[in-house]
Formats: C-alpha cells, sequence, structure tokens
C-alpha cells in the first residue's frame, strides 16, 4: 500500500494525473470502465475479486518487478530473500555496495544483475528519483525509466502501475493481457502489442484498472494466479 506520506504528495495531482490507491479507486474505475466498453460487463462478472496489489514506490520496487521476470514465481521469491539483508530493506545504496560477484550467490542472471546495477547507482547518485517519477505523466515517466539501460516499456508500465499507481498505464507487450483480452472478445487469434495498445485506447483514463480486470480474468478463466508476463 502506498504510504501516507505519499498520498499526501499525490492529492494536488489528482486531477493531472490520476493515481490508484485503494479497492475504492479499483472500484470506481471498474465503473467508468463499464460505462466507456459496455462489452467489459461479463468479463468483470467472470474475473471475480480484482486485486489492487501495490506496493512502495522506490529501488526495491522496481527491483523486485525486474527479478520476476521470466522466471517462475518460486524461483523469484527464492532470489528475492536472498537478496534482502538482515533488515528486510533493499535499498538502492545498499545494492550498490555489494561486491561484483554477488548476483551470482543470489541466482540472478549477468543481464537482471547488471539493469539492476545501473539503476542502484542512477538513484545512489540522485540521477533518478523513482518516488517523483510516480507523479509524472505516465508518458514522460516511462521515457525516463526507458531510458536506462535493460529497462524496457513491460517492466517501466508494471513499475508505474504497481508502484506509482497509475491509473492510466497499460501494458500491451504482455502476453497474458494479451491472451485474456482475445478470449473474452473471441478474436481468432490474440492481438499482438501494437494492436492490443491501439484497442486499449477505449478504456481511458482508467487503462491500469482495465489490465488488472483482464489479468484477473486471466488468472479465473487459466486457472492461474495473476503474474505479468513479459
Amino acid at each position: 500500500m502506498l504510504s501516507s506520506a505519499m498520498d499526501s504528495a499525490f492529492e494536488p495531482l489528482r486531477g493531472k494525473v490520476q493515481i490508484i490507491r485503494n479497492d475504492d479507486d479499483v472500484r470506481h474505475g471498474l465503473e467508468a470502465l463499464l460505462r466507456l466498453d459496455p462489452r467489459l460487463a461479463p468479463v468483470v462478472t467472470e474475473a471475480g475479486p480484482i486485486p489492487l496489489r501495490l506496493r512502495e514506490p522506490g529501488f526495491a520496487g522496481l527491483a523486485h518487478i525486474i527479478v520476476s521476470q521470466m522466471v517462475s514465481r518460486a524461483s523469484a521469491e527464492a532470489i528475492w530473500r536472498r537478496m534482502l539483508p538482515v533488515d528486510g530493506s533493499l535499498t538502492a545504496e545498499g545494492y550498490a555496495l555489494l561486491h561484483t560477484e554477488a548476483w551470482r550467490e543470489f541466482g540472478l542472471s549477468r543481464a537482471k544483475a547488471e539493469t539492476l546495477s545501473r539503476i542502484a547507482e542512477a538513484v545512489a547518485s540522485a540521477r533518478l528519483d523513482l518516488s517523483g517519477l510516480c507523479l509524472k505523466p505516465p508518458g514522460e515517466a516511462l521515457g525516463e525509466l526507458t531510458a536506462l539501460k535493460g529497462v524496457g516499456p513491460w517492466t517501466a508500465e508494471v513499475y508505474l502501475m504497481f508502484c506509482g499507481g497509475h491509473a492510466d498505464v497499460f501494458p500491451a507487450g504482455d502476453v497474458a493481457l494479451q491472451n485474456a483480452v482475445g478470449a473474452a472478445f473471441g478474436l481468432a487469434a490474440r492481438p499482438q502489442a501494437k494492436a492490443l495498445a491501439e484497442l486499449s485506447e477505449v478504456w481511458s483514463p482508467w487503462r491500469s484498472v482495465a489490465a488488472r480486470l483482464f489479468w484477473a480474468y486471466y488468472a479465473t478463466k487459466m486457472r492461474r494466479d495473476m503474474v505479468p508476463i513479459g
């Protein structure tokens, strides 16, 4: 859950950057989506409860997203436990001070380790403000994140959704979302990223709630827990 300090910081910007902070915001978003696109009514019925799944913005949040990519949930959590210091708080400053081979002990791939090191150095040197990014319009925030080598659009979008609470972000490159939308709308083939991005425009300014909805629908249909797949 976003902290009260972040809530206070977001409040003046709610008219400019819509922020999801709690389950009430998700419910409000769903109501708005049904007005925007009545085709979603059966999807809402079949999806069941829509998880909020917010976590604090910052290095740990982004690092967890990167660690979790392209591995099973069990593997990701095992790596994450090895990465956490004794006090349970993973900071950019602490990560930047790790010895150069620590990634091998964690079980990280070299590519992920290099990406995390670049992010940690940028945050520790104040060149990157991960909390401040959450206050910026999505396009600007996504541009700053993807300027970092190793941080692709999907990673940046998921960070803004689940750590920043941005309401109008849709990770169209996510395979589970593509499959869910294809199944829900009876498409002959799952839509590719470009087509899905265009399709999702009708759900603005609540595309993040639409993404949550289709992940929940995917979980119900496929009998899998919702795990964004890049």
